[in-house]
Parts: structure tokens; sequence; C-alpha cells
């Protein structure tokens, strides 16, 4: 297999298993070689713990990419999960179409809504930003509440395969021709993933599993991006993640002092058993 180098672009939390700390040793275990720009840096994430510390690192992205340009480094894929600021999208805009080689895999993930809500530290104008990056995504990674502010769709907690169809083909014509859509449920006990590319649907269903944990979705990210970087095709992609996924949440649900995060590494070479 070539040896491949990507770039992923998202915070730091010190302690918290989400974001960098859980993408750079997924896509490490996926043989890939991962650079990362760190978008912020906390010391834990700001689900459940209070009194955090935030450094943010929006000033400092441009001269780290003028560095890399002078450098001639490129990268066969770029990846995007939290940011912080609108100003910090219109950097990694940049970042996407002008870091990645010849035929790099654009991914991105929207990060910032769930449950029907967008996460306290964004507004309308945030969801805006996040529309310009649509066009520059070969994969654009939401789930069904990024979808609807990205659409400008109602939210629904109950729906069915043509609220779903209409919700994919109105986030397309921003610009982003394939969009696979986490956290669809079409009966009890289950849920899944829809892959659309280009037109056609596809989709993937796995077992739900009521007790989450905090940073799954970047387990997921992270794990489809290292597939799709392996050479797995997007659909193949999509149902190794949701099933490393699930392995993870498996592995974490009967801990109950592990309420921060997921446990992930235990299972890694699970996931790597799947490539």
């Amino acid at each position: 297999m070539e040896y491949k180098r990507i770039l992923t672009i998202q915070d730091i939390s010190c302690v918290g298993q989400c974001s960098l700390t859980v993408a750079l040793p997924i896509l490490s275990a996926c043989g890939i070689e991962t650079a990362i720009l760190p978008s912020a840096v906390l010391s834990t994430h700001t689900a459940g713990f209070s009194g955090f510390t935030f450094r943010d690192l929006t000033d400092d992205m441009p001269a780290i990419q003028t560095h890399w340009q002078k450098e001639g480094i490129r990268f066969d894929g770029i990846y995007t999960g939290y940011l912080g600021s609108t100003k910090q999208v219109g950097y990694v805009r940049n970042i996407l179409t002008t870091m990645g080689k010849e035929n790099a895999v654009r991914i991105v993930d929207p990060a910032f809504a769930d449950n029907g809500k967008l996460y306290p530290i964004f507004d309308d104008a945030y969801v805006d930003a996040m529309k310009t990056l649509c066009p520059a995504a070969d994969v654009l990674l939401p789930n069904i509440t990024e979808a609807c502010f990205l659409a400008g769709k109602e939210y629904r907690e109950t729906y069915d395969e043509n609220y779903i169809q209409d919700l994919l083909a109105s986030l397309a014509t921003l610009g982003c021709s394939t969009i696979v859509l986490t956290g669809v449920s079409y009966a009890q006990e289950k849920t899944g993933v829809v892959v659309y590319e280009r037109g056609k649907i596809r989709y993937y269903e796995h077992r739900w599993i009521a007790k989450g944990c905090h940073g799954t979705g970047d387990v997921y990210a992270s794990a489809f991006t290292g597939a799709v970087l392996r050479g797995n095709s997007l659909f193949d992609a999509a149902r190794i993640a949701a099933d490393y996924t699930v392995r993870c949440i498996e592995n974490t649900q009967d801990d109950p002092a592990h309420w921060y995060g997921v446990k992930f590494e235990g299972v890694l070479p699970d996931l790597i058993q799947m490539l």
C-alpha cells in the first residue's frame, strides 16, 4: 500500500477522548502518516468538566500554512473537525483548496450541532460560514442536526426515508456531491449511516446502543477517513467506521467511571482487522 500523509484540523482537548487525541491515534493505526493543525488547546473538553482552560490558536494557523508551503509540504488527504470560529473556517477553506496533492481526498466533519441544537459556542453566522466549506469537500460527514442547519430544513426526531432523501438532496445543492449522514434510524434498536454518492443512496444499518459516549462522532469520522485513505470505497469505509464505533461503545458502557469519553484504544486491533 502506498504510504500516505493526511492533515487533520481540529482542537486538542488534553484530557477527554475527542478531537485530535482521537484522530491522531486512529489514523496512525490505519497506517497513515498524520499531521495535525490544532485549532485550539483545552485542558479538558467542555462536556461535563468545569473551569477548563482554553487557548485559541486561530492566529497561528496562517503562519503554519505559510511554513508548510515554503517547505513544499502537501497532503494526500485533509480532514477537518471541530473549528472554533468563522475566522478559522475561512483559513481552513484556503487550506482545503491549496494544500492537497493531486487527487487528495478532502473530508469535512461539520461538528457544530447535535440533538436539534447548535453547540453553545456557535450561532447562525457560523452555520453560514460552514456552508462555504461544502464546495471544497469531497465528502461531507454531518449528523442529521448539522445537515438540517446546513440545508435550512426542519429538524425532526421521527422521520422516514423520504425525509432523509429530501434532506440529502437539499444538502447537495451547497456543492458537495458526496455526503455520509450519520445517526439515521428507521427502526427501534437500530441506527445507521446513509451514503449519498452523486445521487445514489445506500444505507448501512447497525445496532443502536442507548447509552452513548462523548467523542464517538470523532471516532467515527477518524475511522471513516482512515478507511478511505486505505483505499476502501465510501460505503465500505462507512460500514467499517460504524462497526468500529459500536465496538468502542461496547468496550466503554460497563465502566461508569469512564463518563468523559470512549475507550477506543483497546479495540484498535479490531479496526486494523476490519481494514
